[in-house]
């Protein structure tokens, strides 16, 4: 028997379900849409729940983000059913993007970068992580960090707000004063 806990989130349109098995071993991922992820049953079955627009995978933890017009109780039980249809033939080790090559650091990482990317991982990640979401680095050019916010997180006002507000003044103390901080 699987066990599930849902879990609200800051983000309004969004919410966890904790199962008591992992759903991806390793790094965590988010669709946007059933294209991005046909080889993946689970994402599919979770996509075609009307008012679903985009899954967040992350160790036991799938966040499920709708549009708004939809009741949470009329979404909670189908995504409950969703997992448990796919749940024993669910590869928890899928490949992200298969069509796409392995995701890598970009060429241009610097050493800022991973210093931020450090600093993110101890001091941001944990608490997004918590709420169903993440943060990514995508660039870095001309003192300008861009950061993408990921499954919960993705559209969330506390995300726009309050975190990346920390996020910048966390940088200008601990890495340097004239980075700023872009949310795509």
């Amino acid at each position: 028997m699987v066990k599930f806990r849902i879990q609200g989130t800051p983000n309004p349109k969004a919410r966890k379900y904790l199962v008591d098995r992992d759903l991806k071993s390793t790094g965590k991922v988010t669709y946007k849409n059933a294209k991005e992820c046909t080889h993946i049953p689970m994402a599919q079955a979770l996509f075609a729940i009307p008012g679903v627009e985009q899954i967040h995978f992350f160790e036991n933890v799938v966040t499920v983000t709708q549009g708004g017009l939809h009741d949470w109780s009329d979404i909670d039980q189908k995504v409950q059913d969703a997992i448990l249809a796919h749940i024993e033939s669910h590869d928890t080790n899928f490949v992200e993007f298969p069509d796409l090559p392995k995701a890598e650091k970009p060429a241009n990482w610097t050493p800022i970068m991973e210093r931020i990317d450090t600093m993110l991982d101890e001091m941001i990640r944990p608490s997004l992580q918590m709420d169903g979401g993440d943060i990514e680095i995508v660039d870095f050019a001309d003192n300008v960090l861009t950061i993408r916010y990921m499954g919960a997180c993705g559209g969330c006002p506390s995300s726009m707000s309050g975190t990346l507000e920390a996020i910048r003044s966390i940088v200008k103390d601990e890495i340097h004063e004239d980075i700023e901080i872009v949310a795509i």
